[in-house]
């Protein structure tokens, strides 16, 4: 026989023995491989197989693997090498059955597939399960209509933290309520989380078993899970739940957050310290990395230990090497992802020559939705940003648009660049030429970073920072940095303004250090949130606050950590990841109440704004501009002028007269005796509508648009006016999206005016997508050559030289309305100190074209769309 098929063969075998199959009676107990029903294998027929094991005298032969009992467990139907083992499917459902068999295996000896015949589709495996395991998980009922029929009320986790807390007199009493739900940190669903967790429901009865919630950043994703996994503890469809997060902080933190919610009913731990013991517990929480090595995950787990497998961050905590470790069990799978899709979509994957940072991103959260099932691109449930603010549970921050004259000048579309003289080539010393240099992320604090852009850096967060509304201290704060060694460098720095600003109040503790360098960084970052990291209480009695005011980090407290009354955040480094930008601005949209910090109760009537409303987002780098494309929130406070070093008001308020990209005032710029200065700063309140990266509000109106039936008929029948008129009747300006056309113009991203008429030829497929304004001047530019052909016979060979002058011209004059003017009113001197279109440009255009292309462009080209 070919060889393909001995060699499969020999790897079925191994495969079984290593998973402790036994082919003969040994110390370990009796044989539990058969041929056949109830009869054992020889050694004889086991070296036979390994020639031709697909066929014999009675057919196909299908391997019996029996239980502790010698009855037949599992079916293990082997094909060749170069077969696809699915396709022995249907040949081994009809022999399990015959045997009354509720698992298959089907493997070729490189594939293996595990199937529950009494759950779901065949798996992916990559080991056999062992004896014990799959009799374990043949114990396991799984019942999903009693999940899908699971009634899941608003205290669904309350109910298991205090059983009969409705009995109780702090509850019966409204006006003891509050104060009751705090003493025994009572944790009800919010509406949405429980319309995530009914969301599963209807996916299981559908016959779903993979789920993807797309959830923002502080909308409850861990108390949601709790939710989850006491629905499928609860109703018997799953024995016990794997929580795989990417941080060892994370770990810590959701392991806590599960004891906490549902210790009364179910037992979480984490898996390295319970190494021996994690067996007894329903939830096991663990790092992915701390499986992955040396393949732990497979030597300690069998593909069935786990019957729900949870992926917190799941972009990240499946990606790459890491998947294998979520593929490796079966069973139902759910992802949790504060990142949305949907900011990709305009993103040109395919554009030739793309350096664009957003691809890998593109590629993770691609995988991300295929791998919960989510082809279509829409998760099993969503809650945006957007959606937490409209409903009064998250804020959105207050960006401060703070850059110094290196890093604008820095700054570019593909990262950041610098011009530097350099010699030429030819190596003649005394001619000299520019070149541009560009750096990766890693070379920037190394290359770029002098003490004093880092302390302009700091003077400014320091100055403008918002303050603790109760003890007037410098707000709590993280700070992100380039690398540990910029983040040492902050650290020191802001201490020391710390000792100028606020004498004797800090000891070099006002700002510590969290990176992975730092012994206890871990439990800095816990400390922190606790309101103890370097004590607490140091302002003000009574008022329990964290005495260290500003961690700098550099990525350890971005994804899932939770600080709900930090009101700061500091970009000193470029982000060029959406999902890290998302994260990084997530870390401020928790609400909070500052009240409850306090221990001393006559406080309380000081207290004059108790309710975190805002914080501010520091974007030292152009961030913020580069996922929105171009600034434009609803408000822009006008701040004062930043004086000279150590001026400020410190809350960033004032009555100053700048606005948008102006702050008004000196025209030289920030007043600082070092190299480096503030050359703009700019606060914009970010509205409901949100920033680009959290709304793709385009998108949402294409939803809106192609779910009227009426408009989507009109456009068809080519009625434009009537769906011109119902679209902004019936679509702009309502309640929840606040559609117009101006939003919509700049949300759709182009450097040009948008009419409403064009949207919707785009919505409807009418055009392929919308131009910029070079190709719509290319296209004109064309026409006109077509129609001077067409009129006076004109050649474009004939005027070949002159073209490249003509279309310059024509170009020049369709958007430049004051070169029209010059032109028209024939104040052709203008044009020698012209910089857009001068005289030279104006003589390299041929006599007769340079009144035939505005006369044109007057009558033929509609102007207003390049406005």
């Amino acid at each position: 026989m070919p060889a393909k098929e001995a060699q499969a063969r020999i790897k079925i075998n191994k495969l079984l023995e290593a998973a402790g199959w036994r082919f003969f009676d040994d110390a370990g107990g009796k044989a539990n491989i058969a041929l056949e029903p109830n009869v054992k294998l020889t050694q004889q027929q086991v070296d036979a197989m390994g020639n031709d094991f697909e066929s014999s005298s009675n057919g196909f032969i299908d391997f019996l693997l029996l239980d502790d009992k010698g009855f037949p467990l599992v079916v293990l139907e082997a094909k060749a090498e170069g077969k696809n083992p699915l396709v022995g499917k249907e040949q081994a459902r009809k022999y399990a059955k015959a045997q009354n068999c509720r698992f298959v295996i089907l493997s070729n000896g490189n594939l293996h597939y595990l199937w529950d015949l009494h759950h779901g589709n065949p798996h992916i495996v990559t080991r056999f399960p062992a004896p014990d395991s799959i009799e374990g998980y043949a114990r396991f009922q799984p019942d999903p209509a009693r999940l899908v029929s699971e009634p899941v009320p608003l205290d669904y986790i309350a109910r298991t933290q205090l059983p009969s807390y409705d009995a109780e007199a702090g509850w019966k009493s409204e006006a003891e309520q509050p104060e009751f739900i705090r003493k025994n940190r009572l944790r009800f669903l919010r509406d949405y989380q429980q319309r995530a967790v009914q969301s599963i429901q209807q996916a299981v009865k559908a016959g779903i078993n993979r789920f993807l919630f797309e959830m923002a950043t502080g909308t409850g994703k861990t108390l949601t899970a709790a939710a989850v996994i006491k629905l499928f503890l609860r109703t018997g469809n799953a024995r016990r739940v794997l929580f795989l997060v990417d941080r060892l902080e994370l770990e810590d933190q959701a392991n806590k957050a599960f004891v906490a919610l549902l210790k009364n009913d179910f037992t979480s731990v984490i898996y390295k310290e319970k190494r021996d013991d994690w067996r007894k517990a329903e939830i096991v929480v663990t790092t992915v990395q701390s499986l992955l090595f040396n393949n732990k995950y497979k030597v300690l787990f069998a593909p069935t230990d786990f019957d729900l497998v949870i992926s917190d961050e799941a972009h990240r905590s499946i990606g790459g090497n890491a998947r294998a470790v979520f593929e490796y069990f079966v069973g139902y799978k759910l992802g949790l992802t504060a990142t949305p899709k949907d900011y990709l979509k305009k993103f040109d994957a395919a554009k030739p020559g793309t350096r664009d940072p957003r691809e890998q991103e593109r590629r993770l959260l691609l995988d991300t939705y295929r791998t919960f099932g989510c082809d279509s691109g829409e998760p099993t449930y969503r809650y945006s940003l957007l959606d937490g603010v409209r409903e009064g549970f998250l804020i959105n921050p207050l960006v401060v648009d703070a850059r110094t004259e290196v890093t604008t000048q820095l700054l570019s579309d593909l990262g950041y660049a610098a011009v530097t003289v350099a010699d030429s080539a030819e190596g003649e010393a005394a001619q000299q030429q520019t070149a541009e240099q560009r750096f990766k992320q890693r070379d920037f604090e190394k290359k770029f970073f002098s003490e004093p852009t880092n302390r302009l850096f700091c003077e400014t967060l320091l100055q403008h920072g918002l303050r603790d509304p109760v003890s007037g201290e410098f707000g709590k704060t993280i700070v992100f940095g380039v690398s540990q060694n910029h983040a040492a460098k902050l650290t020191q720095l802001l201490n020391e303004l710390a000792d100028r600003m606020f004498p004797g109040l800090y000891q070099s503790d006002f700002a510590v250090q969290v990176t992975s360098l730092i012994p206890d960084a871990q439990q800095f970052t816990i400390n922190f949130t606790n309101n103890n990291l370097q004590g607490s209480a140091n302002a003000l009695a009574g008022y329990k606050t964290s005495k260290a005011r500003v961690c700098v980090t550099v990525g350890m407290m971005t994804t899932g950590y939770d600080c709900p009354d930090l009101l700061n955040l500091a970009l000193l480094r470029p982000v060029f990841s959406p999902s890290d930008f998302v994260q990084i601005k997530g870390r401020g949209t928790r609400k909070h109440s500052f009240l409850d910090q306090l221990q001393d109760e006559s406080l309380k009537p000081q207290v004059t704004e108790p309710d975190k409303t805002r914080y501010k987002l520091f974007d030292f780098f152009a961030n913020c501009e580069y996922f929105e494309e171009k600034f434009n929130y609803d408000e822009v406070l006008k701040l004062p002028r930043p004086g000279p070093r150590g001026a400020g008001t410190g809350d960033g308020q004032g009555t100053g007269t700048g606005g948008g990209g102006d702050t008004g005032g000196d025209p030289d710029g920030y007043v600082h005796t070092a190299p480096d200065a503030i050359t703009r700063h700019v606060e914009s309140q970010i509205g409901f509508q949100g920033m680009k990266v959290d709304r793709m509000f385009f998108e949402k109106f294409e939803d809106k648009v192609k779910a009227d039936a009426v408009i989507a008929e009109q456009v068809q029948n080519a009625q434009w006016d009537q769906a011109l008129e119902r679209t902004m009747e019936e679509l702009f300006d309502k309640p929840n999206e606040y559609f117009n056309l101006d939003k919509l113009r700049r949300a759709a991203g182009v450097d040009r005016r948008l009419g409403l008429r064009e949207i919707l030829e785009k919505i409807f497929g009418l055009i392929p997508g919308f131009k910029n304004k070079d190709e719509l001047l290319e296209e004109e530019f064309d026409k006109f050559l077509l129609d001077q052909q067409a009129q006076t016979g004109f050649s474009a060979d004939s005027a070949a030289s002159a073209i490249v002058a003509m279309k310059y011209y024509f170009k020049a004059y369709a958007t430049d309305h004051r070169l029209r003017d010059i032109i028209e009113t024939k104040r052709l001197t203008d044009l020698n100190v012209y910089p857009a279109f001068g005289m030279s440009d104006y003589k390299a255009v041929p006599p007769v074209w340079r009144t035939r292309i505005p006369e044109y462009v007057k009558d033929y080209v509609p102007l207003n769309q390049f406005m």
